[in-house]
């Protein structure tokens, strides 16, 4: 008997939903970073285990966007919460309060008929009575399904998670096949790999601004040829990025590559360049240009 079960994992930014996704996965589809506001669109993850389909959305972070990029963002994270779900993953990390991110979070929660399921997350890096305190204080705001403290990073607590959420998987046939680990397509995966390597290596102020283009993604038996475009917000960015005799850029390269090619399992060729468009976060047309677009039914 075959059952499917959809999941949206949400929260505000920087909680750590993308690597729970990916260790829950067992593999990496979601780029992760220490900077807030990484993850931009939904990102579906797909995982057949037994005689279930897990269907995992990771959603952009909430917050009160700044800007056309950010709307955006919001509008998508929000589009995960109308899904027909069967049950919501909400995470947040030990030591966390609530505020009006929280607040509104959780009043959505009690507008849907979805059991929600509260992840506390980084408890590799805070102390039992923080943790026990984070739980005390989301538990008497929300009468959850479940409450799970654990690590992502480190895998430790993440098997509970299944054990938690089985229960609300329903008879259905897969919607996936049995081997996909995500629908998003590679060139979409391409793009956010080189920007997660952008996160990592360039400073505080470069990369809330930076997309990426794939230009161009040709296919072979044994290669992939890819030409990204780097798109940063002002001209003093471009030099950052591609760093001192280009050695940032090279760096974003090498890293992004090995990746995609762990990824794709087939050697990987990968040309980048840097222009400068100044401002595009604050344009609707330049962020729809970007890729960053609702999809038409």
């Amino acid at each position: 008997m075959r059952k499917t079960l959809i999941a949206a994992i949400t929260g505000r930014a920087n909680t750590g939903k993308s690597t729970l996704m990916n260790t829950l996965l067992g593999v990496k589809i979601s780029i992760v970073s220490n900077k807030p506001q990484t993850t931009r669109n939904n990102i579906r993850g797909i995982l057949t285990k037994g005689d279930i389909q897990y269907i995992f959305l990771d959603t952009p972070g909430l917050h009160k966007p700044k800007d056309k990029l950010g709307s955006y963002m919001m509008r998508s994270a929000n589009s995960a919460l109308a899904e027909n779900l069967d049950v919501i993953i909400y995470v947040v990390s030990a030591g966390d309060r609530i505020g009006p991110v929280e607040e509104s979070i959780m009043k959505r929660f009690s507008e849907m008929e979805v059991p929600v399921v509260l992840i506390v997350n980084k408890t590799d890096i805070n102390d039992g009575r923080t943790v026990g305190e984070t739980i005390l204080q989301f538990s008497q705001k929300y009468n959850f399904a479940s409450v799970i403290p654990l690590s992502a990073k480190t895998g430790k607590g993440t098997e509970i998670v299944f054990e938690e959420i089985d229960k609300y998987a329903i008879e259905d046939e897969w919607p996936f096949p049995e081997d996909f680990v995500t629908d998003s397509s590679e060139r979409s995966l391409a793009s956010e790999m080189i920007r997660e390597k952008i996160l990592v290596l360039t400073s505080e102020e470069v990369p809330h601004g930076v997309a990426v283009s794939i230009e161009s993604f040709e296919e072979k038996e044994d290669l992939i040829s890819i030409r990204a475009e780097i798109f940063c917000e002002r001209a003093s960015h471009k030099p950052i990025i591609i760093g001192k005799n280009g050695e940032t850029l090279k760096k974003i390269g090498t890293m992004a590559r090995e990746d995609m090619e762990k990824l794709f399992g087939v050697k990987v060729y990968l040309d980048l360049w840097v222009k400068v468009k100044e401002n595009w976060r604050a344009n609707e047309i330049a962020v729809a240009n970007m890729g960053y677009k609702e999809e038409k039914d």
